[in-house]
């Protein structure tokens, strides 16, 4: 039986090309980091789970729920099979019951913050916004795009961002632990406008307060699907 069913629904992937130095310390044992072409990125990624399900049961007032994340990528080769994943900085999520869960079984980073979502879906556009409240400060990723779902093309920077199949948590200098996840190739919409506010410093520490400064490489807005999350392994 999946450890998690749900659907991850109209996901905003904010990116960032980084120094891969500032990463090496949060690279879990067996890993090493991912680069496209020769870029080394980390994301801002908003989306709802939808439909939540924990060991097939829906857990009250845990079912629908936004979550924003800050992640970097790795890549794990093993007997040739080159496995492409993500490591999550930080989780940001509403729900305490899910922070205890994943920080607990998964040895996740995840924290318990006020979170609010807006979609405003229509014929020609849509705009999607997702927020959260640390120190009394609403911080805001929010995009509008063209309501034209696309296809993901083959070696490109969205392809590389969105399609991840596996997640890594480090536990210490020498354990590892590495879960998958199931889903479907996405679709995204071209984004049109934009706006990012982020308090970096607060929310994720003063190795990442820098990004505040930077501006992203590229800004994504993508249409999500059904997805699984599988039992986990000890590295």
């Amino acid at each position: 039986m999946s450890f998690l069913k749900a659907a991850w629904r109209k996901l905003i992937m904010v990116n960032y090309e980084i120094d891969p130095e500032v990463l090496k310390q949060y690279v879990p044992y067996g890993t090493e980091l991912d680069f496209f072409e020769g870029k080394c990125y980390v994301s801002v990624v908003g989306f709802m789970f939808k439909n939540t399900k924990l060991l097939g049961f829906k857990v009250p007032f845990h079912i629908n729920f936004e979550e924003v994340n800050l992640r970097f990528y790795v890549k794990r080769t093993v007997n040739g099979e080159v496995k492409r994943g993500v490591v999550f900085i930080k989780e940001i999520v509403p729900k305490p019951a899910i922070t205890f869960i994943a920080n607990t079984i998964y040895n996740e980073n995840y924290e318990t913050l006020p979170m609010k979502h807006s979609w405003e879906i229509g014929e020609e556009n849509l705009k999607v916004g997702y927020q959260w409240k640390k120190n009394k400060k609403w911080n805001l990723i929010e995009v509008e795009a063209e309501n034209k779902p696309m296809s993901i093309e083959e070696n490109s920077v969205i392809e590389f961002i969105s399609e991840h199949y596996w997640g890594y948590a480090k536990e210490t200098a020498t354990k590892t632990t590495e879960y998958e996840v199931r889903h479907p190739k996405w679709e995204y919409y071209p984004v049109i406008n934009s706006n990012i506010e982020i308090d970096f410093k607060a929310t994720y520490g003063t190795n990442f307060e820098f990004l505040r400064e930077v501006t992203p490489t590229s800004i994504m807005l993508l249409e999500g699907s059904e997805i699984s999350v599988e039992g986990k392994n000890k590295l």
